[in-house]
């Protein structure tokens, strides 16, 4: 069940790669705050919206290491939030990873 029905008409193709990152981000910082408030089903609800941003990047129009950052990303992302977590990743590592897509995203929309 696709949960970001607007965004397959194109409009997120028309975005740079770092707005799409800033995008996903928001995902990601959301599952986050929940997981930290203890709510589990919101938090797997903005994963799963962040891996299918993930996967519609995947699927765009990028390619070389752009391709491979957005694709390790997801994996990472993945391995921290539901897997073993067996890069000892922390939750202020996600939130600067993707606060800094967001300033370049906002910065790149300034210029």
């Amino acid at each position: 069940m696709l949960m970001h029905k607007d965004l397959q008409d194109g409009r997120w193709s028309k975005m740079s790669l770092v707005e799409q990152m800033a995008n996903i981000g928001s995902e990601v910082i959301r599952a986050l705050n929940w997981k930290k408030k203890g709510n589990d089903k919101y938090a797997q609800d903005s994963n799963f919206r962040a891996l299918e941003l993930f996967d519609l990047t995947l699927s765009g129009k990028f390619s070389g290491p752009a391709l491979k950052e957005i694709a390790r990303s997801r994996e990472l992302w993945l391995d921290f939030f539901s897997g073993e977590n067996q890069y000892n990743q922390t939750a202020s590592m996600w939130e600067n990873y993707f606060f800094a897509l967001t300033y370049a995203a906002q910065n790149s929309k300034k210029a």
